[in-house]
């Protein structure tokens, strides 16, 4: 019997570590909503949505590896005001008419330990694509207690020069540079 047990021990020596596979998460579009933030004219400082935004989110934590696929419907800013939602999507803003999304696609995802901190990658609007980091705020993954499954939950930061994507009407009044908030949920495929 101690020889089994001892077999059995030097067996689990032997048979290297267990590695965690990539996890791959749907983005909710229920609590996914893409903000940004800028000064109107110095009076205050404006914050708008976007209220349709679909992607997966891939992560090992392990290996602390990732990826991050994300699609803004740009159709889908919302001002508060019907009127506004208009005057952002035409030409000289976002012009939806020719270019309907924004997307966002990861490069690397830098880990602190076993979370995320920060999100390299490419930001592409009308058209136009840059390199934006986004900084990880917070992370959380956890089973989700209504779903009951697997989900990860985050908040990122950036800051972008509209000008840069040719939407830099009204600059500088409006400010040129721009916020960008981003509160992401994701369940588990």
């Amino acid at each position: 019997m101690q020889k089994q047990i001892a077999l059995i021990s030097l067996a689990g020596v032997f048979a290297g570590p267990v590695f965690a596979a990539p996890e791959t998460y749907s983005v909710d579009p229920t609590h996914t909503y893409p903000r940004f933030e800028y000064s109107h004219f110095g009076f205050s400082n404006q914050v708008q949505r976007f209220n349709k935004t679909s992607g997966t989110i891939i992560l090992d934590r392990a290996a602390k590896t990732g990826s991050v696929n994300i699609t803004i419907d740009a159709r889908s800013v919302d001002t508060g005001y019907p009127l506004f939602n208009e005057h952002i999507q035409a030409e000289d803003l976002l012009d939806t008419a020719r270019y309907p999304t924004i997307t966002y696609k990861s490069s690397a995802v830098r880990f602190d330990g076993d979370k995320p901190v920060a999100i390299d990658g490419k930001l592409t609007i009308k058209g136009i694509t840059r390199p934006v980091t986004l900084t990880v705020t917070s992370f959380q993954a956890m089973p989700h207690p209504i779903v009951k499954k697997d989900a990860i939950g985050a908040n990122a930061v950036a800051r972008i020069k509209r000008s840069e994507f040719n939407a830099g009407k009204h600059a500088p009044q409006v400010s040129d540079e721009v916020t960008l908030n981003i509160a992401v949920e994701a369940v588990k495929q």
